[in-house]
Order: structure tokens, then sequence, then C-alpha cells
């Protein structure tokens, strides 16, 4: 009871310490913060991501630090069948895209992270040359999951996911998942990396693993449900 009552005490002083300002906690470590994209990735990034939807502010501030060049879209209507709200269109940044997408923030905020710790990271130790372009299948629709006739919308119905058919690297050579995602060599090892990786960005992400509809691509998305197949 004592060692309970010490540790409610302590926790309890460490709150007011920070609320008074007394000590400074780095950025990356404060709940508070806005997300630096440049930070390396931890426990809060997660809780720092699912905050950017709905506060514009920090949304900013984060796609500052994020190297991302974008534009800002006008929310649709509160009665379209799917409205988007607090999007922009990506157009690109350090590496470059097959053609702009829109994305809600923390869609965009998060391939900045996945782009920076661990695509870059990984192209460097398997090829000694970085990506410099992801080809990508789109984002935005207004579909249901499976393009079903019913049930739940789809992530991509919010832009709140992006399906990633390949890379290209700085060289030109080009690797896809439709073609080397089975294979034995360094493309499918790296795209398996990376695939796993995304998993720190992403809070889901599905491959050809998980089923056929995904034989092509990597699906990205920011939803809900925590899912790395």
């Amino acid at each position: 009871m004592k060692v309970l009552l010490l540790l409610v005490l302590l926790i309890a002083g460490a709150a007011l310490a920070y609320w008074r300002g007394w000590v400074q906690v780095p950025s990356a470590w404060d709940p508070w913060a806005s997300l630096d994209v440049r930070d390396t990735p931890n426990w809060l990034t997660s809780y720092k991501l699912s905050r950017l939807q709905n506060d514009r502010a920090l949304c900013d501030q984060a796609l500052a630090t994020s190297g991302l060049r974008y534009s800002r879209q006008a929310d649709s209507a509160a009665t379209a069948k799917c409205p988007l709200q607090n999007v922009i269109r990506v157009q690109g940044g350090d590496v470059a895209l097959s053609s702009s997408f829109v994305a809600s923030c923390p869609l965009a905020v998060a391939l900045a992270l996945f782009e920076r710790h661990q695509l870059q990271p990984a192209a460097q130790q398997m090829f000694g040359q970085p990506v410099a372009q992801i080809d990508h299948l789109g984002s935005f629709a207004c579909r249901n999951v499976y393009n079903r006739s019913s049930g739940r919308l789809s992530q991509h119905a919010s832009a709140n996911a992006l399906d990633v058919a390949g890379f290209r690297l700085a060289d030109g050579r080009r690797i896809s998942v439709l073609a080397d995602w089975a294979g034995g060599g360094d493309k499918a090892l790296f795209l398996r990396q990376i695939s796993r990786g995304a998993c720190r960005s992403f809070n889901t992400v599905l491959g050809p693993e998980y089923n056929a509809a995904h034989r092509n691509h990597l699906h990205l998305d920011m939803g809900s449900w925590s899912i790395c197949r």
C-alpha cells in the first residue's frame, strides 16, 4: 500500500512539474506537442497522428516538418455521400509520386514518417541508393469495402487509405508488388521489409499474403483497426 501511494505521489509530482513548466520534456516525448516527422517515432507517435484529423493547427505544424509538397482542399458538403474534411492534395516531396492524391492529414503525415524512417533506410541498406518515386493506385474512392453493394465504407471513402503498387529507385530500377513480391531476390526481401516497417507508421497494412484482392499492392490506412498482414 505504501509503495502504491508513493507511486501515485511521484506521478502527481511529475504532472505538476510538467504543468508548471519546471521541467522541460523533449517534444517527441511530450504528448501535447505537435508531431515532428523528423523525430524518431516512439510509442506516442500513433497518438499524435490520431490528433491530426480534428485539429488543423496541429496538422499544419506536423506537415511543416514533413517535407511534403501539398495544397489544402476545401471541405465537401456534409450531405455528400462520402464527405471529406481536413484533407490535402499531396503532390510529392523528397520522394516523387506517380501522381498526386487526396489524403487525410493523418495519412499524409504517416506517409512522410514511413518514407523517412522505414522506406529510405531500407532502400539504402538493400540497394545502396534511395527510392526516387512511389507508384500508387490512388487514395480517395467513395465506395464500400471491396466495392460491395452494401456494408461499411472503405477507408478510401474518407481519403484515409493509399494503395502502393511499387517503387522506383534512383537508378531507374522498378520494384513491383505484383511482379516481385513472390520472388526470392533483393526486391522481394525489400518489399517484405518495408511492408513490416509500414506497420510502425500506419494502423493497417495489407499485402499480397492477406488475400487475392491485394496481390498487386500494399494497402496502407489510418483507420481504427490495427492489422499488419
